[in-house]
């Protein structure tokens, strides 16, 4: 047995079952070593970007880790964008990354990289395997820390290495897994009781930390009346139908949401590190609980912190905290969130038949045809915004996506990575058709794979949240620097033999999404939608209506300069609205 089937040896052990990434001289025996197994399967993806991205979409979704790999320098290089995404959502994943020979490294070799520094930051630990003697210990300790504390880790395995005979097997074991629970002392408990007594306008801000926790929450929500706003990540946790939910805050968020955290006297964040300040109330008491102590009091001044996990130390304040009988604050903002989605219900009926389609139509009609279980991988840009706006995550759907890194081309590779995960599952891909253009080298190998993803690519020709961000500015949008030259996506997806569809009529939206559901190959729907559709945050103060207003003149002065992509974007802005 050499190093590498040593390593492959305790992957499999510890239950991985796919290493996405580009074979290469380095790695060549770990793919001869796959090659001689069938526990574990090689998926060959194009860039290996796309696969640091699958092996996220896998440590996302599972209870356990996601691998990657890729060979010398140039390959490993491709994997960083990836592995960032997992870094910032707190996913483990675990890079093996191939190096030159041993006895060139320092010289300036062909490919050669200083791969240490340049991962220093992304990963928490990395295995620099300069023996066979050490390989089976730094192994599992990369496989250990990125389990256990949710995070990146990196195997750097040089060539001539790589195909040496292993060495002290007798080290190898199952990799410890913690299962213990954090609580804080009774004391503290104690203090935020108190706090909560208190108060009279109680809000929740309820983030990804919750996802183990949503009965504890809702449980202290009914006790003390409190209405539950979550973050974007914990859009799959509260969703729309669940109880004393009002919805999203941040600057994709709804008014209710907004308020439940703004308006509160006292503001209960629960694992969470929302990072946008402008979104956190200055005056209400806050308090925080988290099982990281490091995010407690990071994005503003909180009134009690309390370390533990939020299922138990929730569970512990549930029975110690009165019964509140007065409910006016909580069932205010229900009934505005209901409103709220009455009205979006309304914008996402297809009888709105202008050309180009709204976009959220779609997102409505495929939420409302996917199914209970479905899982959902959502691009950064206004494909963001039209998932968490329109689309209801209920039952057991998961929704997955770069949120807290904000990298485009994270839908396709990610929708890969869970559809070989759960081939049981249904798959969807919500993304943008910037985004689409940067990842769809890999569409083939969903293809390849034979795997049924379902994906819409947002086609309006441009990358539509930089255009927001340049409204919100006072800019005039740059329309040159915002373009997307796009051919047809459903032919693309047809010649790399899946399936498509093009979608220019509002009467073929749901026929398209129904096929989408129904197919048994990668499938893309192609739609054609406005570039022109506001998207507002739930409240417009000062700055941004200026920045807004400023923008629009600019547009104005410009058009009447002789851009005419400037006339024809008021045009389009102007007939979207009144649609």
């Amino acid at each position: 047995m050499n190093v590498s089937e040593q390593l492959l040896n305790i992957l499999t052990e510890e239950g991985v079952r796919h290493i996405f990434g580009v074979a290469g001289d380095a790695l060549n025996p770990l793919v001869d070593a796959i090659a001689k197994q069938d526990k574990i399967q090689w998926v060959g993806v194009n860039h290996e970007g796309n696969g640091s991205y699958a092996a996220f979409a896998q440590g996302e979704l599972s209870n356990n880790f996601g691998v990657c790999a890729s060979t010398v320098g140039p390959g490993a290089l491709h994997l960083i964008n990836g592995l960032y995404n997992a870094k910032k959502e707190k996913s483990p994943v675990v890079a093996i990354t191939g190096q030159i020979p041993i006895e060139h490294l320092g010289t300036n070799y062909h490919q050669e990289a200083d791969l240490k520094k340049i991962f220093d930051d992304v990963c928490e630990y990395q295995a620099i395997i300069r023996s066979p003697e050490e390989a089976p210990r730094v192994i599992l300790r990369a496989i250990k820390i990125a389990i256990n504390h949710k995070c990146v880790c990196r195997i750097e395995l040089p060539a001539d290495i790589a195909k040496m005979k292993a060495e002290n097997q007798q080290f190898v074991h199952k990799v410890f897994r913690s299962n213990s629970v954090v609580i804080p002392l009774k004391k503290e408990l104690g203090e935020a009781a108190k706090l909560i007594n208190a108060a009279n306008k109680i809000g929740i801000l309820a983030g990804a930390g919750c996802r183990n926790a949503k009965k504890e929450v809702l449980d202290l929500s009914r006790l003390i009346k409190a209405p539950i706003t979550h973050t974007l990540r914990a859009s799959d946790i509260f969703d729309h139908d669940t109880e004393n939910v009002v919805g999203l805050t941040g600057l994709i968020g709804n008014p209710s949401g907004y308020k439940a955290v703004m308006d509160s006297d006292l503001l209960l964040m629960l694992g969470t590190d929302f990072p946008y300040t402008d979104f956190l109330p200055e005056k209400s008491k806050i308090i925080q609980i988290d099982i990281a102590p490091e995010n407690i009091g990071n994005r503003c001044p909180i009134d009690l912190g309390l370390h533990g996990d939020v299922k138990s130390t929730v569970a512990s304040l549930g029975l110690i905290c009165d019964s509140k009988q007065d409910d006016s604050f909580l069932s205010e903002l229900r009934e505005e969130f209901k409103k709220w989605k009455k009205s979006n219900d309304a914008k996402a009926d297809p009888s709105r038949d202008m050309e180009p389609l709204h976009p959220h139509i779609f997102a409505k009609k495929i939420s409302d045809v996917a199914s209970d279980d479905a899982i959902f991988a959502i691009d950064t840009g206004t494909a963001a915004i039209w998932a968490s706006n329109f689309m209801n995550f209920h039952s057991d759907r998961r929704a997955i996506g770069s949120f807290n890194h904000g990298s485009m081309a994270v839908g396709l590779p990610a929708a890969i990575g869970a559809q070989l995960q759960y081939s049981d599952r249904e798959v969807w891909g919500l993304i943008g058709d910037g985004a689409f253009n940067m990842s769809l080298q890999d569409f083939s190998t969903a293809v390849k794979y034979n795997l049924p993803i379902k994906i819409i690519v947002f086609n309006n020709s441009q990358l539509g949240f930089v255009k927001i961000e340049m409204e919100e500015a006072g800019l005039a949008p740059n329309l040159e620097a915002l373009k997307v030259d796009n051919f047809s996506f459903s032919d693309y997806a047809k010649l790399c033999g899946g399936d498509g569809i093009k979608v220019t009529h509002a009467k073929d939206i749901v026929p398209a999404i129904e096929m989408a559901k129904r197919a048994t190959k990668p499938f893309v729907i192609d739609a054609i939608v406005t570039n022109a559709e506001l998207s507002l945050p739930p409240k417009i103060g000062w700055e941004e209506a200026k920045g807004f207003g400023l923008s629009k003149i600019k547009e104005v002065l410009r058009a009447f300069n002789g851009e005419k992509e400037q006339w024809e974007n008021i045009k389009q802005e102007i007939e979207a609205y009144f649609d």
